[in-house]
């Protein structure tokens, strides 16, 4: 941190996270600690490669302003990634409610007898933030991480396996359900045939009855037997 008497400047170094084909930028916050408006100008070696925003206007007392300096992205890295490119703050006291249309060139001439502080700021490529590396799960502090699948191998056969079983066993228990379910089916439906049957053999048991009533003794022996054969028939069918 720069301590002048007008604007304290944090950082004094503009570190970017460089990376290729990438635009990057830096804050700096200029911080106005004396009961006087100060104007500000930023000024660097290479204005083709950065931008900065604002690069004029005025901190006033006992506040800060906030200025982001962006360098466009670069399509080569430079040897041994060290950069050469230095920036130039310049801070001076102006009449009290001055803005940034009332800034002039005029302002920061020091041959002209003003009061122009300055301070450097060098510019530091850095690398980029890493992602962070995979921390393994563990039941409570200190204790052991739980083996994952994709550590072990071992656990990770065992779990292919403990599934295969469980579908297997899944389809094993479909299957069953579904014989079970045709085989009440198709008992049903004999039973309902059987049933169909036994009406209808005692229908023609009826219509016999009638028959030999109206018939003599001979026939009515002969029905005596059929009669008695209908009974059989019925009783194995109710049987099955």
């Amino acid at each position: 941190m720069s301590t002048a008497d007008l604007l304290s400047i944090e950082p004094l170094e503009l570190k970017f996270p460089f990376e290729l084909r990438k635009q990057i930028s830096c804050g700096l916050q200029l911080s106005n600690k004396t009961d006087n408006y100060v104007a500000f100008k930023v000024k660097t070696t290479n204005p083709k490669k950065y931008c900065v925003r604002p690069n004029t206007g005025v901190v006033l007392p006992r506040s800060t302003c906030d200025v982001i300096v962006t360098m466009q992205a670069q399509k080569e890295a430079p040897p041994d990634m060290q950069c050469r490119d230095k920036f130039l703050l310049q801070s001076v006291k102006v009449n009290d409610g001055a803005s940034a249309k009332d800034i002039t060139a005029e302002m920061f001439n020091k041959e002209a007898g003003h009061v122009v502080e300055e301070c450097k700021l060098k510019v530091v490529y850095v690398s980029p933030p890493q992602p962070p590396s995979p921390v393994r799960e563990g039941s409570e502090e200190g204790s052991p991480p739980r083996v994952s699948a994709s550590d072990n191998g071992h656990a990770n056969a065992a779990e292919f396996a403990a599934a295969a079983k469980q579908f297997s066993e899944g389809l094993e228990a479909q299957d069953k359900s579904f014989e079970a379910r045709a085989l009440i089916t198709k008992l049903t439906a004999e039973k309902n045939s059987a049933i169909q049957q036994n009406n209808k053999l005692r229908q023609e048991l009826e219509l016999l009855k009638r028959q030999s009533s109206k018939s003599g003794s001979g026939v009515s022996f002969m029905v005596v037997i059929l009669i008695g054969l209908i009974g059989i028939i019925i009783g194995y069918i109710m049987k099955k």
